[in-house]
């Protein structure tokens, strides 16, 4: 059983929107660091974005900046990652992670996946042209 569970993959065409979102029947959320990761075949897992307990600190990759947006909702148990004006290139595996230190997610950094121990099987984002 994975740690955390990812939905809201799809298939769109550029220039359109996904909210993906991030659960977890194991793990406490709301104790975790947070951070999503995508994976593009043929290339290594790529850091997007990250949040810290409480919201107090994110970070976001400067290939998504000003298009993607994380969020969480501790009173939910969840983690969102809204995607806007999606490009070809934005096309990927997405991977939810969880970590319990606070200092890997730094707003000055993209998030190292060697530092979130807890991934899910992530969700399928294709974007055409």
């Amino acid at each position: 059983q994975v740690p955390v569970e990812e939905s809201g993959g799809g298939l769109v065409q550029a220039g359109a929107s996904l909210r993906l979102s991030c659960q977890s029947s194991r793990l406490t959320l709301r104790h975790h660091v947070m951070a999503w990761f995508r994976q593009a075949p043929g290339k290594e897992r790529e850091g997007i974005s990250c949040i810290t307990v409480n919201s107090g600190i994110t970070s976001v990759a400067e290939a998504v900046r000003g298009r993607f947006t994380i969020s969480r909702d501790n009173s939910k148990n969840i983690v969102y990652l809204q995607m806007n004006n999606l490009k070809p290139e934005d096309t990927a595996m997405y991977f939810c992670a969880a970590a319990i230190q606070p200092h890997v997610c730094s707003s000055s950094d993209t998030p190292a996946a060697s530092d979130y121990p807890h991934f899910g099987r992530g969700t399928q984002v294709t974007v055409s042209a």
